[in-house]
């Protein structure tokens, strides 16, 4: 077997002249459409028009092309069955032993916020995913390219033996199909939206590798990140790393619950995370007092944690990020002498998020996918805001004015803690945390033992309802003047019995914030 016709139609024309120049010197006749025929002419490439192939002219602008036996029997005839090579010879057919063939821009059309829906249905391929499909289904006799990346090593064994391995076909027929999956999935997302199914009888989703990791959670696991095709800035997966090492499984899902909490500010605001949860947050009229307040919640845990800023890092806020141990810092930017100081560490990685214009209380959900043995969930993500307008106020006191201050604020954090949740704030920051426990009262022991001292004349907020007035008591006996919590136990009577009884003030939100 050799190479000797091709049919070649591309929309993204990276690399293809110089491809199909090489292809030419081997002898290979190139059959191709449209513009891509106009580019190859123009450079000199002989190459054959579709429709001298077909005997049929390009119709319906150029809806209707490849669309024909002359070209789907020169692709998926079997080659060594007699009976296909008849029917072939005697229609005068001939074969097709090479495609190459990306597809209309798709998704680079629905990037565009204001996209016409009939352009974004101009852009649906129909011939190229049929023609990728045909060739890849008969790859034990045709070869089939999708990637401009892979242009090289054919043309290498071209040039070797006249043909590809059958190895190597069967490599880049895998590809095709995740090709069109995944370009099927994009047009499957685009028209549910379109009319309102976000939640269909199908779900598919389809994702871009970023990069390869050294490995999972665990050295002995196997690991991958990757990004959604048209992901929103001011993520971790459109971050540019300015410095340090390659990330990791960890650092990743750190790296993002740390912007998920941060995220939640629209004043500036500092978030360190240790193993997925806060061990420090802090907010201040800049992000220097903001990182202060955050670095004095946890001095301990923030050790070789992770540390994230809603505002551009200065020198100031840099040169005391580097006395410690980090594993990264993401901000929006990092100033010339911010970056500076912090690239001395050899190690340390900084990302940079680029503008996070959206206010919290405007953030939309995205669709969350979680794996379970033999399926997946999926739920919308939790954005849901609050603010004083959304609370009840239970107690016979009232909060004042800075207890609901700061009540907001450990609203805003006990959210993004594992459940049962528990933090107690104080003067704009975190000064305990309690997470994961079985029960909340553990939660809240957690949390009002790390605050120590510091806990009288603090509120605690937590992420669903008291079943008991133990948490209650507890917080009263560490001097908690102020608690926020969901409501809707069928003890709520016990709880605001006893914050009444010892002068603590209780709003519920009506609200519930489980993280498992």
């Amino acid at each position: 077997m050799a190479i000797r016709r091709a049919l070649i139609s591309v929309s993204d024309k990276t690399g293809i002249v110089e491809f199909s120049r090489e292809l030419a010197n081997q002898g290979v006749q190139i059959i191709s459409t449209g513009g891509t025929f106009n580019l190859l002419e123009k450079e000199g490439i002989p190459v054959i028009g579709i429709s001298d192939v077909t005997g049929f002219p390009e119709i319906l602008d150029g809806r209707v092309k490849t669309l024909h036996p002359a070209v789907h029997s020169g692709l998926l005839a079997v080659r060594d069955d007699e009976e296909h090579q008849k029917v072939m010879k005697e229609l005068g057919l001939d074969y097709i032993d090479l495609v190459v063939v990306n597809l209309y821009p798709f998704k680079q059309t629905i990037a565009n916020p204001d996209v016409a829906y009939a352009d974004a249905i101009e852009n649906i391929d129909i011939g190229g995913p049929t023609m990728l499909r045909s060739a890849a289904k008969n790859h034990k006799f045709v070869t089939v390219v999708v990637d401009a990346s892979d242009y090289a090593a054919v043309i290498e064994e071209v040039k070797a033996s006249g043909d590809t391995t059958l190895e190597t076909r069967k490599r880049l027929t895998a590809k095709v199909f995740r090709h069109t999956a995944a370009y099927d999935s994009l047009i499957a997302d685009y028209l549910s939206k379109q009319v309102g199914e976000p939640l269909p009888e199908s779900y598919t989703v389809t994702y871009e590798k970023v990069q390869d990791l050294r490995y999972g959670e665990n050295p002995h696991q196997k690991a991958a990140f990757y990004s959604k095709p048209l992901a929103a800035a001011g993520n971790i997966t459109t971050a540019e790393q300015l410095h340090g090492k390659e990330l990791s499984y960890n650092n990743i899902n750190d790296a993002n619950a740390a912007l998920a909490i941060v995220k939640e500010f629209d004043e500036p605001a500092v978030v360190a995370i240790k193993h997925m949860n806060p061990c420090g947050v802090g907010i201040g009229a800049n992000i220097h007092e903001a990182y202060q307040k955050a670095y004095a919640a946890d001095p301990t845990s923030i050790f070789g944690g992770i540390v994230a800023a809603n505002r551009t890092l200065g020198a100031e806020t840099a040169e005391l990020l580097s006395q410690i141990f980090l594993e990264i810092i993401i901000a929006p930017d990092f100033t010339p002498e911010a970056l500076e100081i912090l690239s001395k560490k050899k190690n340390i990685r900084l990302l940079k998020l680029g503008e996070l214009s959206v206010a919290a209380a405007e953030r939309q959900p995205e669709w969350l996918v979680t794996t379970v043995d033999g399926g997946m969930l999926v739920q919308e993500s939790d954005v849901r805001s609050l603010t004083e307008a959304d609370l009840q106020f239970v107690t016979d006191r009232k909060p004042t004015a800075e207890e609901l201050k700061q009540l907001l604020f450990g609203w805003k954090v006990v959210k993004h803690v594992k459940s049962n949740a528990i933090v107690v704030v104080k003067n704009d920051m975190t000064i305990g945390v309690g997470a994961g426990q079985m029960n909340r009262v553990g939660s809240a022991r957690i949390a009002l033992d790390q605050a120590g001292e510091q806990a009288a004349g603090g509120v605690l907020a937590s992420d669903a309802f008291f079943p008991m007035g133990d948490t209650v008591e507890l917080a009263a006996k560490h001097g908690i003047t102020a608690i926020i919590q969901t409501g809707g136990s069928v003890k709520d009577a016990e709880s605001i019995a006893a914050a009444n009884a010892n002068n603590i003030a209780m709003v519920l939100t009506g609200v519930r914030h489980f993280k498992h």
